[in-house]
C-alpha cells in the first residue's frame, strides 16, 4: 500500500465482519450469489450488500452498495474494502466494482473472504493496473 498507512488489524477485522454480517442481507433470489461489502473511509464503516432485479443489468453490486453510502455521509476517500462473497474461494471486486473503487482510493487495500473464511488481500492498484481516472481526463 504505497504512500498509505495499513489500517489497524482490529479495524480491518471489523471492516470483514460488516461486510460478512451485509452478506446476509443480500437480495439475491436470482443468481443465489449473495455477496457483502464494507468501506473504510477516516475510520468509519459504511457497508452494501448486492441487490438484483428481474431485470438482471439493474442489480447494484455490494461494492457499489457500500461506497454509495459512504458518499452519501460525505466522504470522498476510501482506505479500503472487504467483501465477502458466498463462494468457498474468495471473491475480489467485479472489474466494473474495481473501477468504480479506483475514484476513491487508487491504493486502497482490498480484503475478501470467502465462505469459509479464507482471506486474501491485494491493493486496488494491482487489481486494476494502469486504470482510468480523474487525471486520465486532464
Amino acid at each position: 500500500m504505497s504512500g498509505q498507512v495499513r489500517p489497524a488489524s482490529e479495524l480491518l477485522d471489523r471492516l470483514v465482519a460488516e461486510a460478512r454480517a451485509a452478506r446476509e442481507r443480500a437480495y439475491a433470489p436470482y443468481s443465489r450469489f449473495a455477496v457483502g461489502a464494507a468501506v473504510l473511509a477516516a475510520d468509519r464503516i459504511y457497508a452494501g450488500a448486492n441487490v438484483e432485479n428481474a431485470s438482471y443489468p439493474q442489480g447494484i453490486c455490494a461494492e457499489r452498495a457500500a461506497v454509495a453510502a459512504a458518499v452519501t455521509a460525505g466522504e470522498r476517500s476510501i482506505d479500503a474494502v472487504a467483501v465477502v462473497g458466498s463462494s468457498e474461494e474468495v471473491t475480489p471486486p467485479c472489474g466494473g466494482c474495481r473501477q468504480v473503487l479506483h475514484e476513491f482510493g487508487p491504493n486502497m487495500l482490498v480484503l475478501a473472504e470467502s465462505r469459509s473464511g479464507s482471506r486474501a488481500e491485494w491493493t486496488l492498484a494491482e487489481l486494476l493496473p494502469a486504470a482510468f481516472g480523474p487525471s486520465s481526463l486532464a
